[in-house]
């Protein structure tokens, strides 16, 4: 059983970066919306600087929904659903391992290509390391929280912008505590571990939460 869960991920992972191409198109949309930021504020670097952290946690926000519509809703389509479920493995284990795969294909990246788009926007090195480190740590419960929107959907048999539509109030508390360590942390005389303490519980509760009422709503759309 363990190694079809690990199976399971490595299956997400591939069908993700095929799919359009996954990890790149979330890339290309975290470059788009970095680069388009100094065309709205203007040349100043220290502004860019300033705002840097908030912009690239909202691109990375966004990037994160892409694809999720489809997360559960080809393998229901094909018959895959069904065949996870025979397999003995309990559901909420199977929204985990897509929702750990998803993330591995689309959220990791954008991690590790947070430090040029830091640079892009003349972030220093202090504050480069905590963006990355915040998203790191956040991004996942981003998936986590989108998995449960994305198993609703395929319960109703819709796609497109509604999951983005069901999921986006719920990341808001993690966007706040992942931009508020970083603020903690380049202001003097602000405690930087209460933020970044409350953004892993928050990754922590949607990792449990996450694949239990993902599980629910599928179940709830098979019946």
């Amino acid at each position: 059983m363990t190694g079809f869960f690990f199976g399971l991920i490595g299956r997400t992972v591939r069908l993700s970066l095929g799919a359009g191409g996954g990890a790149f198109i979330g890339l290309i949309f975290f470059l788009s919306v970095v680069a388009v930021v100094p065309f709205g504020v203007g040349p100043d670097m220290k502004l860019l600087a300033r705002i840097g952290p908030a912009m690239l946690w909202i691109a990375a926000l966004l990037a994160t929904l892409l694809g999720l519509d489809r997360l559960f809703q080809d393998d229901r389509d094909d018959g895959s659903l069904d065949q996870f479920i025979l397999s003995g493995l309990p559901l909420e284990l199977v929204v985990l391992a897509k929702a750990i795969g998803h993330w591995l294909a689309t959220g990791l990246p954008l991690v590790l290509g947070a430090p040029v788009f830091g640079l892009i926007l003349g972030m220093d090195g202090r504050a480069i390391g905590l963006v990355t480190l915040t998203l790191l740590i956040g991004t996942p419960a981003l998936i986590f929280i989108g998995a449960i929107g994305a198993a609703l959907i395929t319960a109703l048999r819709r796609g497109g912008l509604l999951v983005a539509i069901l999921v986006l109030p719920f990341t808001i508390p993690v966007l706040i505590f992942g931009v508020s360590t970083i603020t903690a942390a380049t202001t003097v005389g602000m405690p930087v571990l209460n933020p970044m303490l409350i953004l892993i519980a928050l990754t922590m509760a949607s990792a449990v939460i996450g694949p239990v009422a993902g599980a629910a709503a599928l179940r709830a759309g098979m019946e």
